[in-house]
């Protein structure tokens, strides 16, 4: 069973949802990313999410986006967020799943990317620009090194193309609460819980959702429902803000449990 079903599986015997929160990797820097890895998952956090930086992240709000630019400045690439996968694993089985975009990856070379992700211990990836039609062009490297691939479903996503991700997705479906990039305000609870019933209809996969949420508040809303929660740019921006204190870990570390505390409560 991968690290990421044992989780699941685990969440589902204490009757809560699962935490993931989204960071940059690189941002402030590689070795920080490592030491708020470690941090994640000592608030609380069931699974991580690392953003691999990219020159054009599309599908990411201004919060994201200018952390993708910070994380390039300081000299990360695909290859360092490899690396820093590999430091967190000589402490730390927590999953990991990277998140990103294609261009990245095809330009590392495909089947070396999915052989060196699973050496590393990468345990999923969720490329969002890669649409279902074109995903055997990663898929069967992945399923070959034991990687989940996450994929997205959103709102605007019509009932067959759905019904085809759901099928092409491990690990995890990751439902986008939300039209738009990320970082958007607004969240519409009644809207979310019929979208998770009817994503719920097409896969036995638990469902996380993401977008948009950034405060307990909205974490607890949307756990009352989903199998996982995915707090991103909230994160990013107080990273942001503390990139340079002493107390960034601390800060990170109060935001997160805070998280954690009203996802305890969804039980």
């Amino acid at each position: 069973m991968s690290r990421i079903a044992e989780v699941f599986s685990q969440l589902k015997k204490e009757g809560r949802p699962g935490l993931i929160p989204f960071i940059t990797a690189g941002d402030p820097d590689l070795a920080t990313g490592v030491e708020l890895v470690h941090t994640l998952v000592a608030a609380g956090a069931d699974i991580v999410e690392l953003g691999f930086p990219f020159s054009d992240p599309m599908a990411d709000g201004p919060t994201i986006q200018a952390a993708s630019e910070r994380a390039l400045e300081a000299g990360a690439s695909l290859a360092g967020v490899l690396n820093l996968v590999a430091e967190v694993r000589k402490e730390s089985q927590v999953p990991i799943v990277l998140m990103g975009y294609f261009n990245p990856v095809y330009r590392y070379g495909v089947e070396r990317f999915a052989r060196d992700a699973a050496a590393a211990g990468v345990d999923g990836i969720l490329l969002v620009d890669l649409p279902p039609e074109e995903a055997d062009e990663i898929l069967p490297d992945l399923k070959q090194n034991d990687i989940d691939m996450i994929t997205l479903l959103a709102p605007t996503t019509p009932p067959q193309r759905m019904k085809r991700l759901a099928e092409q997705g491990s690990g995890y479906l990751y439902y986008v609460s939300m039209t738009g990039v990320t970082g958007s305000k607004k969240l519409d609870p009644e809207e979310i819980r019929q979208a998770v019933t009817e994503v719920r209809k097409l896969s036995p996969i638990p469902v996380g959702v993401g977008f948009g949420i950034t405060t307990a508040e909205d974490a607890a809303t949307v756990g009352s429902y989903a199998d996982a929660v995915v707090v991103g740019s909230a994160l990013v921006k107080l990273i942001a803000d503390y990139a340079h204190q002493p107390d960034l870990q601390q800060q990170v570390y109060r935001f997160v449990s805070a998280l954690r505390q009203s996802l305890e409560r969804c039980r």
